[in-house]
């Protein structure tokens, strides 16, 4: 027994190709699994029920909306919030079965380091260098309600990094990342225009893009991942290029 417990949440909709991994990665560290699947049409559902008796079919309020139901659900001390594409690697399986067992955790929050997988690589530059706060202590804890690109805001506290990675395989092939590259642009420009931010018009847009690109390609190091770090970086671009395109088509009424 270890002296913490741990709720990991999950969101799905039709990942019945990638759902077994993500839920063999916790299934031995999880004290109880819960899972919110908002109408999947595959396997998915019949899938998670092998690993936990904890799932509910619901509709789809937007990303923040959905996890924040999972986590209303929680019960344990700490959550793991995990997407229906990623997998713990061992070493951070290892390093969260240590931590929960320590007496006193020194932080609230974990950030978890990302290994973007992609076209059989895992990123190690650009966007994809970075870690994203999944672990949290349950109590005071919420997500916010964005439509897409939610966060944790945790209780107040300082914040550490796990060990290992958290394995992202984003795209099941390049057409799902140019359909998931525009879903995120359109619930982004929504999500923005419900925030009263301007789009300053189309030329801003474009500069924009160009920025993105440079950012995560150039000051970020991405061009050291090699072609597949190209093709990311001009993914990225083009997201931002086509969210505040929306938004200024939302502003003129003309969306």
């Amino acid at each position: 027994m270890r002296r913490h417990s741990l709720s990991v949440i999950v969101i799905t909709k039709n990942e019945a190709d990638r759902i077994e991994g993500c839920l063999r990665s916790i299934a031995e560290i999880a004290d109880e699994i819960i899972v919110l699947d908002s109408g999947s049409t595959d396997e998915t559902v019949e899938i998670c029920q092998r690993y936990t008796d904890d799932v509910t079919v619901t509709d789809w309020p937007g990303f923040g909306k959905q996890k924040q139901r999972a986590l209303d659900k929680a019960r344990c001390d700490w959550v793991l919030s995990i997407d229906a594409d990623e997998v713990l690697d061992s070493d951070m399986q290892q390093a969260l079965v240590t931590m929960l067992d320590q007496e006193d955790i020194e932080h609230t929050a974990y950030r978890l380091p990302w290994g973007v997988t992609l076209y059989g690589k895992t990123l190690k530059y650009g966007r994809s260098a970075r870690s994203v706060l999944r672990l949290f202590k349950r109590e005071g804890a919420k997500f916010t309600l964005d439509e897409v690109h939610e966060t944790v805001v945790p209780v107040s506290g300082s914040k550490g990094e796990l060990k290992g990675l958290l394995l992202h395989y984003t795209h099941r092939d390049y057409g799902h990342g140019l359909d998931k590259a525009a879903q995120y642009a359109w619930l982004g420009s929504q999500k923005y225009h419900r925030k009263g931010k301007k789009s300053h018009g189309l030329v801003l847009a474009l500069l924009r893009a160009i920025w993105t690109f440079f950012l995560i390609y150039v000051i970020r190091r991405g061009f050291l991942d090699g072609s597949v770090g190209f093709i990311v970086a001009m993914t990225y671009a083009q997201v931002n290029f086509n969210k505040y395109v929306g938004l200024w088509l939302l502003e003129k009424g003309r969306s």
